[in-house]
């Protein structure tokens, strides 16, 4: 694989090599003056080395040096070997080389236009494209922002239209977790601890925080692994932690915990989750606080008070239809809303999951999110809840889609991997990533240096909001909340575009609540209960109601 990391030839390996050079050749030269000339050729090595370790832009050089410049020789001709690569189908995934250069150019400030034009077949199935406006707006000056607060939250929050999505401390390491925050501290967007607790390489850069509680509870959890009200109070307070989020599953994964491997796991990250040290934290499937849907809402309002009324909100893959409109009548029968609602996809980025899960698991991010957006306006409760979207988010057009579709926001966790220095060696779960992203190796850590990356960070972020606005102003609007399904447009076979008004059933405020049901609803809706997730009995037929 060509970003293939070389675990054998790093720091140590070269100071080592170098000081045996320098001794031999040193040595031999008391004895044969003319081996002094063997410094003209191991000399320019050597010092080359030396910049690479000192300089703080590469992490790779930093860690690898002298033969991490292959890898960026390989960069230099990366269209070449990578259209090689894909057309003999060696690699085993699917490389999208002008999205990461893309992000890679934004991260670093450097200009991201293409030449050539269209890079893609615009005839090819799949092919997606904006309306443009002959009117076209001036961008607008500011970016904007989405309000997060429904009737019950007394501390609403102004969110950017793109955040951090959720990754721990422990699946990434403590550089990266400060660089990704201090990065959302300086322009203003939201981090996304992800569910392995709050951890001080969070809260001490001192950007905004939406602290992730998962079915492990970790940071606010007993000795026994049940939820613990007290230590999440103390936590929530923190004026960092702007919005609360219960995780019910994500798309890399749903159905299943998240996995921390235990060569991951530091003293550290066993206090800060309260788990112990020397054996893989594998968190429950579901979790312990609640089993109907009811029950969740009433969970949601302890979370809102315990936390002095901060936004809270829930995070989930749509699986079955039934037990999200479940959800909604739950909401509707006790009067408890979220103030937000996380819909990540199936095709969300994990550091360790089963291939089964990964792969096969899990409604993708379009179908998920149309669901959702459907089902709170066909019961009427879209007005009072913001929806996220979250699941391979990386251009400002991959912003404006899943805006039109039905998003009020988005999150991206791969990108903003990327803008970090993180090269897709797919060491995730190995605790050897050469950049020291998803490490928690001190020796690989430390290539990675905070204020390059931090500055990397934030300027990803605020060059594809800069993006969207572009493309917002192109169609003629003034807002990306104007963005509706008719604006994006889709080629589905070779003669046919439709746009995604065309392709999903949009329903009309409060459809869901009359009679009769729109069709393609009527069963799921139907079978739905706010007492229950599970609605199928034993004594019931192979006919029953389904999703």
């Amino acid at each position: 694989m060509i970003e293939a990391p070389f675990h054998a030839l790093g720091r140590s390996v070269f100071i080592g090599a170098a000081a045996l050079n320098v001794l031999v050749i040193g040595g031999m030269g008391l004895l044969y003056p003319q081996a002094l000339w063997g410094f003209a050729v191991v000399g320019p090595i050597i010092l080359l080395g030396i910049y690479d370790i000192s300089q703080t832009r590469h992490a790779i050089l930093r860690n690898y040096p002298v033969i991490g410049h292959i890898r960026y020789a390989f960069e230099g001709v990366r269209p070449e070997i990578q259209q090689y690569f894909i057309e003999q189908n060696l690699e085993g995934r699917p490389l999208n080389r002008q999205e990461r250069s893309v992000i890679y150019a934004r991260s670093k400030g450097q200009a991201d236009t293409n030449p050539f034009g269209t890079q893609r077949d615009v005839y090819e199935v799949g092919y997606e494209w904006l309306n443009h406006s002959i009117c076209p707006r001036d961008r607008a000056p500011e970016p904007p922002s989405v309000r997060i607060g429904g009737p019950d939250c007394r501390a609403p929050y102004d969110a950017a239209v793109l955040n951090i999505s959720a990754m721990s401390y422990g699946s990434l390491s403590g550089a990266a977790v400060r660089a990704l925050n201090e990065g959302a501290r300086r322009g203003h967007f939201f981090h996304n601890t992800g569910e392995g607790g709050c951890s001080p390489h969070h809260l001490e850069p001192g950007g905004d925080l939406c602290w992730q509680i998962g079915t492990g509870y970790f940071g606010c959890r007993t000795e026994g692994g049940r939820f613990d009200g007290a230590r999440f109070a103390d936590t929530a307070a923190h004026p960092n932690i702007r919005l609360i989020e219960l995780k019910l599953s994500q798309g890399a994964k749903p159905g299943k915990g998240g996995i921390l491997p235990a060569a991951k796991i530091t003293p550290e990250i066993a206090a800060i989750r309260h788990v112990p040290l020397d054996r893989d934290v594998i968190s429950p499937a579901y979790h312990r606080e609640f089993s109907t849907p009811i029950e969740l809402m009433a969970f949601i309002a302890r979370l809102r008070e315990l936390s002095g009324g901060k936004p809270v909100g829930f995070k989930l893959c749509v699986g079955k239809r039934r037990e999200f409109f479940a959800i909604c009548k739950a909401m509707l029968e006790t009067g408890i809303r979220p103030d937000f609602i996380t819909v990540d996809g199936g095709e969300g980025g994990t550091g360790a999951a089963p291939l089964e899960f990964s792969n096969s698991v899990g409604t993708p991010l379009v179908e998920g999110l149309v669901v959702v957006h459907n089902a709170l306006v066909g019961f009427g409760l879209r007005d009072d809840i913001r929806v996220i979207a979250s699941g391979r988010v990386m251009t400002g057009f991959g912003l404006a889609k899943r805006l039109a579709i039905g998003a009020d926001l988005c999150n991206a966790a791969r990108a903003f991997m990327l803008s970090l220095g993180c090269i897709q060696a797919l060491r995730c779960n190995l605790n050897d990533c050469p950049t020291g992203v998803a490490t928690q190796d001190p020796r690989l850590v430390r290539g990675l240096v905070i204020t390059d990356k931090a500055e990397r960070v934030y300027s990803f972020q605020k060059a594809t909001v800069k993006n969207l606005m572009d493309l917002v102003a192109a169609a003629g609007l003034e807002d990306p909340a104007q963005l509706r399904p008719w604006h994006i447009h889709r080629r589905t076979t070779e003669f046919e575009v439709r746009h995604y008004g065309e392709m999903f059933h949009y329903l009309n405020p409060g459809e869901l609540l009359g009679s009769p049901l729109p069709r393609g609803y009527a069963r799921a809706v139907q079978a739905a209960t706010p007492h229950s997730f599970d609605h199928v009995r034993p004594d019931e037929t192979f006919e029953a109601p389904a999703s």
